[in-house]
This record gives C-alpha cells, structure tokens and sequence, in this order.
C-alpha cells in the first residue's frame, strides 16, 4: 500500500498525543465545538498543541466559528492548520485563510453524487479538502458521527486540485477498504479509534495504523 497519511481527530489527553505520535500521525487534531464529546478548551488544547513532536501538523476542527473564538484559539494554539466543519461558505473560508494566514482545510459532507458540486467551489478557496460522511438532517455534530458513505463516488477522483483527506466512519477494520475503493493518500479517523465518546483507545489507534503499512 503506498504511503498513506493520518490524522487522528479529537484529541484530549495527554496520552492520546503519545499513541498518535507512535502510530505516525502526519496530523492531530484538537476540536473546539461545544457539543462534541471531543471538545478541548483553548488552554487544553495548548497545553496538548505543546506535547506534540516536530513534524506533525496541529489541526484546530472548529464549527462556525467567528472571528473572536479563532483570535482566541490561533492567539493562544500553536497551529498549522484550521479545519472548517460547519457550513462556511467559499467566501468565508477565503475570508479566514486571510485573516489568520495559517492554511485552512474544508470538510465537505458527501451523501450522493450531487454533492461533489461543492467540493470543486471549495478547492478553489482552501488548501486542503476534508471529504466526509453528510450528517443526518437532525445530527448534532457535523462530523465524529462513525456514519460511512458510499465509497465508490470517489473511485478515480484523485486528482482534484488541492490535495483531499478521506473521513467519515472509518475503523481499523474497514480503512484499507476505504483507501482500496477511493485511492486516498490522506485518512482522517475520531470515532474509530474510541473506546467511548471521546475517549481514545491507544490499542485501536495502533491497530488503524497498522491496517495502512
């Protein structure tokens, strides 16, 4: 399987940094949504942003946040990336690349084919392209939900123009699947590798890397 890269979603404990770390995150990612099981408080996730080795790459998740919340979290968070998760429109999310002048990933939620019209105004205004599961109408989250989508819409999309992380639903059981139908290089996982919601599973974390060598 060629080089794939991962990012484990929803840190909150030390220790969830040290299994990322030694499984060979290319990224972590610390959520800052009120209603997530995963939500971290900025001095949380500095005191976390803190721990992780040079080389991977600091990803604040956040939902429609305004610019008060990302002075607060980008003032204080040693980032490298800010990942849009709510409905932020290609004007806005150009808007934030600009103000902050850190790159910015947007999810987009994929459900049927219809949506992959929103992935391409979006390359135009992002570094980076999350494609993940469409919550359900009534969702309290945007994302974390463990929901899949059908694989195969983005059999040979490869080669959008900003580079794209594949998320939605994805385990240590079902990953090398996933990769196999999409050919992604980039996976994203929270819920997968839990024990509970929002508590990280260090053996799960290990065993979803080792799925992609």
């Amino acid at each position: 399987m060629p080089d794939i890269a991962i990012k484990f979603c929803g840190l909150s404990r030390p220790e969830d940094v040290v299994a990322a770390a030694e499984a060979g995150a290319r990224y972590v990612g610390f959520v800052f949504f009120a209603k997530s099981p995963r939500n971290v408080s900025v001095e949380q996730a500095r005191a976390l942003a803190l721990e992780v080795p040079m080389g991977i790459a600091k990803v604040a998740l956040v939902v429609n946040a305004d610019d008060a919340t990302l002075d607060a979290i980008t003032a204080h968070v040693p980032l490298d990336v800010l990942q849009l998760h709510g409905s932020e429109t290609p004007d806005r999310v150009a808007e934030i690349r600009a103000r902050y002048g850190l790159p910015v990933m947007k999810a987009v939620g994929l459900a049927d084919a219809a949506d992959l019209a929103a992935i391409d105004a979006y390359s135009e205004v992002a570094d980076q392209l999350l494609i993940d599961a469409k919550p359900p109408k009534d969702a309290d989250l945007p994302g974390g939900n463990g929901l899949t989508f059908d694989w195969r819409l983005l059999a040979g999309r490869k080669y959008w123009t900003k580079p794209w992380m594949l998320a939605g639903g994805l385990t240590p059981e079902n990953v090398a699947e996933a990769v196999r139908l999409t050919g992604a290089t980039q996976v994203d996982v929270s819920s997968g590798v839990e024990a509970s919601p929002g508590v990280k599973d260090a053996d799960r974390i290990a065993a979803f890397a080792a799925a992609l060598s």
